[in-house]
């Protein structure tokens, strides 16, 4: 007869662009492979493809993951694609996604996405018999409710079976960076992910102590990647699709009206602009045009459905300026090709106000910590944003460059929750809002 499988502490790292999952046994945590088209990864996508289907119950196919991304990418314009929907989590006027014919509430999409996580997961998640949870310390939107985010969680993950348990997502980076050290510290965790940027102090023991971390203070800011691309797009791509342009009508040249280019902030809603009155409206703003040509390219994204692609390349012009002074934008699909030239002190100068803001939240968990700078022992950089140099910037000034650490800058959080999920005093941890 075959020995049971024994159960699992896990971590998941929720993550408003990627999600990870991690388990720990024995004070030694895991990545979870997660099965992908191209093979094994340790990031999942944190998005959702819907599609009808008569051969399913309801009538309505789905997939998540890079599952979700393949299939948009093939089909687009019978899907409809959702992505970063937890950045609605404390957003009181979401109240539900309209999928074909069927209304879906957060905690339906968050049930969905781990039902399909799950079945990729290896049986990690079956196996779990305690779940930490990571949560931002500040939710994204505006004015954003935390009550609200810790019910939908609640309903999201209420049907694992496991014990589950929410930690602030900087303590979960604490605590696999507490791992890699063997020296007293006072840290200040800044983790970057794509909705949320947050911040804890955390004071760390020497190992073998009784509690090996101390958290002292937190802050959060509702600003990070995301907003970094959206930047991009409204300062580099949409005067190129017609934004700031004018228009003749009658005797008189009026100005492009912005809301057209609102929805371009989120490019999975342009797939709700690929109706027929908009695009009639478009055609008429377009033979109206100073720049008729522009108005056609927005057109021709809304018509090929590739605000993905798009957003990719805007993703990749990001990535390209943490490691050059200056990159090429380049997007095409479907006869188009929009291109551009954007150097880093331009990126720099348009999320200036929001590093700010950033900065502000620093100030706030210093504040919160009872600490000043010259207390923090060491500045643990994690989450994919952290690579930007405008952002490792702001801590090498105000601490110095030596007291920087970073590494793991998409898996840290996920490692040190799971850690955290095997701790005897886990509560200790735990988010209780």
């Amino acid at each position: 007869m075959p020995t049971p499988a024994s159960p699992l502490a896990l971590g998941f790292d929720f993550g408003t662009t990627n999600s990870v999952v991690a388990t720990a046994e024995g004070s030694v945590s895991a990545l979870v492979p997660l099965d992908a088209p191209g093979g094994a990864e340790t990031t999942f996508r944190s998005a959702l493809c819907f599609w009808e289907d008569d051969e399913v119950r309801g009538g309505i196919a789905a997939e998540a993951g890079p599952w979700a991304v393949a299939e948009y990418v093939e089909y687009p314009q019978g899907c409809r694609f959702l992505q970063s929907f937890k950045s609605v989590a404390a957003v009181a006027s979401f109240e539900h996604a309209t999928i074909f014919t069927r209304r879906l509430r957060f905690e339906d999409l968050g049930r969905t996405f781990l039902d399909k996580l799950g079945a990729r997961a290896g049986g990690a998640f079956d196996r779990a018999t305690r779940i930490v949870v990571g949560r931002p310390v500040e939710y994204a939107g505006h004015r954003p409710d935390a009550a609200l985010a810790r019910q939908r969680y609640d309903a999201m993950f209420a049907g694992l079976g496991a014990e589950i348990h929410y930690v602030y997502e900087p303590l979960g980076a604490a605590f696999s960076y507490a791992s890699r050290i063997s020296d007293p510290a006072t840290i200040l965790v800044a983790d970057f992910g794509g909705g949320t940027s947050d911040f804890s102090v955390v004071r760390i023991g020497a190992p073998g102590a009784a509690r090996r971390c101390t958290p002292l203070g937190h802050a959060g800011v509702g600003i990070a990647g995301d907003r970094f691309d959206y930047r991009i797009m409204d300062h580099l791509v949409t005067p190129l699709l017609g934004k700031g342009g004018s228009y003749r009508s009658f005797d008189k040249i009026l100005q492009i009206p912005g809301g057209y280019f609102a929805d371009l902030g989120d490019w999975s809603r342009l797939a709700l602009m690929r109706n027929r009155r908009t695009l009639a409206e478009l055609d008429k703003l377009r033979r109206a045009a100073i720049d008729p040509d522009a108005i056609g390219r927005m057109i021709a994204v809304i018509e090929g459905e590739l605000g993905f692609q798009l957003y990719a390349a805007v993703a990749q012009v990001k990535r390209d300026l943490s490691s050059a002074e200056s990159a090429h934008f380049h997007f095409g699909g479907a006869g188009l090709a929009i291109e551009a030239e954007v150097t880093r002190d331009q990126f720099e100068a348009w999320i200036a106000s929001d590093i700010e803001r950033i900065e502000a939240a620093v100030d706030r968990v210093l504040a919160a910590a009872d600490i000043a700078p010259d207390g923090i022992d060491r500045i643990f950089l994690t989450g994919g944003s952290s690579l930007i140099p405008r952002i490792r910037k702001l801590f090498a000034d105000r601490f110095g460059e030596e007291r920087i650490a970073s590494g793991g800058e998409l898996t840290s959080i996920a490692h040190g929750l799971a850690l955290i999920a095997e701790q005897d005093d886990v509560a200790a941890w735990t988010d209780a809002a």
